[in-house]
């Protein structure tokens, strides 16, 4: 679900960044308010999972691959504010270190999958969840349906971006210059994936994370619920780093556990590299994944120009100085959530120096 760079025309990328700035204003508006040593650490957390989460490929028909977001668990803790700053970090440090998405798209990659599915997850989950205890069953319920429709919004709308390219930007033979599929090809080949399998991966990750902080620290879901009782038989929580000891304990687990997602063959659909299009065994495997339908001869004239807008240091998770991928997956996931822990000191920082300024 993460676009490269030259899926997208320059004017759909410039659109999806006008769309997305007024939700990253409003969010650092929102946050600012809230910046203190007990949100510094969660920002962190939730941003560094997404980071992670989104490192394990599932095998979804088709021959292709997505994974889970993160966005949904971090909207329930953080909120949709907290939640679009936090997966926006996630996606900016893919984006420039690792060319996991691309830099054009980087704002169509923070509207779908930081902005639609906090918002859309944030709604559900307040929804579903009404005013029941933090400790209750229906919470966890109400979690997993709010992972399950935030990643399926999220890959809904990157499919109607990829389908609306060759209706409106072609070149003098008619031959599309982005993404080429239309959307009758592209929304099945996004959909169905995300609603048999990722849809479910997210629902359960974001349900499980949940019924774990129920045991652990139940005081992290009080935020998204102001109204929801804390049984006093619960655990007292602390505060600051203090509260997020355990979710960064799991993080390093799942960090470890990184290399399981190279065990996923083949590509996230809409991912393909501009050189797939011109390897025959590759062509076959995109056909395959789209209905069926021919590829282009040709990389699409535009997608070639712009896939080398931005070469990342460190291209698929794989330093070129290991010889062992595996290895290279877990360095660059360390690498990865410390980019993230300092993103956040620094975005505390900057906000409370304005804050003092404008004091």
């Amino acid at each position: 679900m993460h676009i490269p760079d030259g899926y997208l025309s320059p004017s759909t990328c410039a659109a999806l960044y006008a769309a997305a700035a007024p939700f990253w204003y409003v969010a650092l508006q929102k946050v600012k308010r809230l910046l203190s040593t007990r949100l510094v650490p969660l920002l962190s957390v939730f941003a560094a999972f997404s980071f992670i989460i989104m490192m394990f490929n599932l095998p979804l028909p088709g021959g292709t691959t997505g994974h889970a977001t993160g966005a949904a668990i971090a909207a329930i803790v953080l909120g949709s504010w907290g939640s679009i700053l936090a997966i926006s970090v996630a996606l900016l440090i893919q984006a420039l270190f690792f060319g996991d998405g691309g830099i054009t798209a980087f704002g169509a990659n923070c509207f779908n999958i930081a902005i639609a599915a906090s918002l859309i997850a944030h709604f559900v989950y307040r929804l579903a969840a009404g005013s029941s205890p933090l400790n209750s069953s229906r919470r966890i319920f109400a979690a997993g349906l709010a992972g399950y429709l935030s990643i399926n919004l999220s890959a809904l709308i990157t499919a109607i971006e990829f389908g609306i390219q060759p209706i409106f930007f072609k070149d003098a033979t008619g031959a599309p210059l982005y993404a080429p599929y239309s959307l009758a090809v592209a929304i099945p080949a996004m959909m169905i994936g995300h609603i048999t399998f990722a849809g479910f991966a997210e629902a359960i990750i974001t349900a499980g994370v949940v019924a774990y902080l129920q045991r652990t620290e139940p005081s992290l879901l009080k935020m998204t619920a102001p109204d929801a009782v804390i049984d006093s038989s619960l655990p007292v929580t602390q505060s600051g780093w203090q509260a997020t000891r355990s979710l960064w304990l799991g993080l390093a687990l799942l960090m470890i556990l990184t290399p399981l997602g190279l065990l996923a063959a083949g590509t996230a659909w809409g991912e393909w590299g501009a050189e797939d299009f011109t390897n025959p065994e590759t062509r076959q495997q995109i056909e395959q994944a789209s209905s069926n339908q021919a590829a282009p001869e040709n990389p699409p004239a535009g997608l070639e120009r712009l896939s080398t807008f931005w070469t990342a240091p460190i291209p698929d998770y794989a330093p070129s100085f290991l010889k062992s991928e595996p290895l290279g997956y877990i360095l660059s996931a360390m690498f990865g959530v410390g980019l993230i822990i300092l993103a956040s000191l620094v975005i505390s920082i900057l906000t409370r120096a304005k804050r003092v300024s404008d004091a």
